[in-house]
């Protein structure tokens, strides 16, 4: 135990100060991770998903010092995620397709329903940023599913994800995970670029 706590404290150490911000050994090694695994991510290869269980590990342990529930939570999915997708990618990786109206409809009526039915129970145990925190939760548990799925539409929600985490974060005073996720946004973009000309491509092929 007391080794383990120790672990925890050099974990939570900061590492460096940016901006006035100190930016612990946790959240440093995190962000990298998770931006590796992004990066991968736009690129369609199944190496991907390693990066985000890990990442999903590591960020899961430190959105609970911030009594970011739902986020924390998050992880949780980001693991999950991490195994379908590994196993559900062929070994050469994605190939992106699309949505019908009717499921974007579906996905959106569903984040914002349940939202409304989560949130208020996350508020009862002291949750911070509980209403946000749950729509950016759902949100981010759909486009995980849709990266799973292998849908490009994936990109487009993880860009409306990613600019409400940026809100989230900077009001939570986490600047360090505030600029990786406006980073993610901008990634987003390059993401659903490269996904949509991949299956694009696939279909003058056929």
């Amino acid at each position: 135990m007391r080794i383990e706590n120790v672990r925890g404290r050099i974990m939570m150490t900061t590492f460096f100060t940016l901006w006035g911000y100190e930016v612990s050994y946790l959240e440093f090694v995190a962000s990298i991770v998770s931006f590796i695994g992004v990066g991968l991510g736009i690129t369609g290869k199944r190496i991907t998903w390693p990066w985000y269980g890990l990442s999903g590990a590591l960020y899961g342990i430190f959105f609970l010092q911030y009594d970011l529930y739902a986020s924390a939570a998050l992880q949780l999915v980001f693991i999950a995620a991490a195994v379908f997708g590994w196993f559900g990618w062929s070994a050469t990786g994605a190939k992106p397709s699309r949505l019908t109206n009717l499921h974007r409809l579906a996905i959106a009526g569903t984040i914002l329903l349940l939202s409304l039915i989560i949130a208020p129970l996350l508020a009862d145990i002291g949750a911070a940023a509980a209403y946000p925190d749950t729509l950016l939760l759902l949100g981010s548990m759909a486009a995980q599913v849709l990266m799973v799925l292998q849908k490009y539409e994936t990109w487009i929600l993880w860009f409306l994800v990613n600019i409400g985490y940026v809100a989230l974060y900077a009001t939570q005073d986490l600047l360090f995970t505030t600029v990786l996720y406006v980073v993610f946004t901008v990634m987003a973009v390059v993401g659903w670029k490269a996904w949509y000309e991949s299956h694009r491509s696939a279909l003058r092929s056929n």
